[in-house]
């Protein structure tokens, strides 16, 4: 795990497990589709790490660091204006 931020913000004091141990995170906004892994310290401190989970169909390209540049460097062209229009049938 790799905290990339080191700024925490209290959101709530005191809370409680209940009876199952669970906690109630109300005041935290979650996006759809996010999982979580947990890690805990030696001090009992807990960091909730958000996941998304990618296609198997898509997987190839985060394991192709060639491909995944290639697509980074479009991304940047396209913010910038640096596009051109293909006609698709001469393909």
């Amino acid at each position: 795990m790799v905290i990339k931020d080191q700024v925490f913000e209290k959101i709530a004091d005191s809370v409680k497990p209940d009876t199952k141990k669970r906690v109630v995170l109300q005041h935290v906004q979650i996006k759809e589709g996010v999982t979580y892994h947990i890690y805990q310290n030696s001090l009992g401190q807990i960091v909730l790490d958000p996941q998304v989970t990618i296609s198997a169909s898509e997987a190839w390209l985060f394991n192709n660091p060639e491909a995944l540049m290639s697509v980074r460097r479009g991304l940047v062209d396209a913010a910038q204006g640096r596009v051109s229009k293909i006609d698709m049938d001469t393909l």
